[in-house]
């Protein structure tokens, strides 16, 4: 049967689905609005609690906010953290049950933006507590760039340096150390390390976001995870040397569904690290993966599991128009490791 190209979700043209027979095949919009966000998203925050426009005031609103309180910046209002980052490593900490919020999408908003040209960032934002949510907001770092020659000159031949590597500063832009944070309708971009680090908690959701240029060669994540678990949904991807990666310790784990990586990845885009890369003498990669209905535009490997899940990883329902079978867009097949019910190529007459 001939499928049915989903254009009413196109993104630059470009169907984000796919229909063959009664199957929907790759990423679908929610009744929250586009996949990306932005412009149509209607789970917007347009007040708050307290209304800041300068790093000053954010900061004196974050010392004061409590549990339920929103903290807006509104419009196009731009904080850079740079000097303060620099010199006092000054990092934004969201406290239990706080929003912070920009209004990216309405009336045509891009969002607040929260920016940071210092090399060194190991932060712009970090939670201080469960259930944070940061919504409508740009949240920039210092470092869109691959850094291909530097990665080469470290573990090229001859290499293995991992002194000389990190002798160059990384950056990530939010940092959870606590469950349940909530990122939606923002637009993350140019973390050396990851524009969302994930280091412990569960019941963390990342939805409707654009996160792209997160690219440094070696490192380079738009989420990653250290022993955290989460949701992963209608997220735009693009320009990320992997978009979704994890370390692969058991606990660590993500639902990733209705995902669009829009065409340009440095290497896989959806990874699970297993215990070779640890080197702790076990082949975990990670306790359960769950990847279905996501749409892979990049020519590079989509998935790669490097090792074994303590319980599953199921790759389903995903539309790849770039290859051609399970072979080449999964790596790492195996038992607990199954691509089943997929879609290959541009115009799919069947799923395998």
């Amino acid at each position: 049967m001939a499928a049915f190209l989903g254009w009413c979700s196109a993104i630059a043209g470009q169907p984000t689905w796919v229909e063959v027979g009664e199957s929907v095949f790759g990423a679908k919009p929610d009744r929250l609005g586009p996949i990306g966000g932005g412009n149509g998203y209607t789970n917007l925050v347009t007040a708050g609690d307290y209304t800041v426009q300068d790093l000053d005031s954010l900061l004196d609103a974050l010392s004061q906010a409590r549990a339920g309180q929103v903290i807006f910046i509104p419009g196009e209002t731009e904080i850079d953290l740079t000097a303060r980052i620099h010199i006092e490593q000054i990092v934004l900490r969201i406290p239990e049950g706080v929003t912070l919020a920009g209004n990216r999408g309405h009336n045509g908003s891009q969002g607040a933006l929260l920016t940071s040209d210092a090399l060194n960032t190991p932060a712009i934002i970090r939670t201080a507590g469960p259930n944070v949510r940061i919504t409508g907001l740009r949240i920039q770092g210092p470092c869109p760039k691959r850094y291909l020659d530097h990665h080469k000159r470290a573990f090229g031949p001859g290499g293995g340096r991992h002194e000389y590597y990190y002798k160059f500063p990384t950056s990530n832009g939010i940092v959870a150390e606590h469950p349940r944070l909530e990122v939606d309708n923002c637009v993350v971009s140019a973390f050396a390390h990851g524009g969302v680090f994930l280091t412990a908690g569960d019941g963390h959701h990342i939805h409707h976001n654009f996160i792209h240029h997160c690219q440094y060669n070696g490192l380079g994540y738009g989420v990653s995870h250290r022993s955290a678990s989460s949701l992963i949904e209608y997220n735009l991807f693009d320009w990320n040397r992997h978009s979704i990666a994890g370390t692969g310790q058991p606990g660590c784990g993500y639902v990733a569904r209705h995902n669009v990586e829009l065409g340009v990845s440095l290497s896989h885009c959806f990874d699970m690290h297993g215990g070779r890369d640890r080197k702790d003498g076990t082949d975990i990669a990670g306790t359960s993966i769950e990847i279905y209905n996501n749409t892979f535009r990049a020519p590079t490997t989509p998935v790669k599991i490097r090792g074994v899940p303590e319980e599953k990883c199921d790759v389903h329902h995903n539309w790849f128009p770039r290859h051609d079978g399970p072979g080449s867009a999964v790596i790492g097949l195996s038992g607990k490791t199954r691509a089943f019910n997929n879609a290959y190529g541009s115009e799919p007459k069947t799923a395998r």
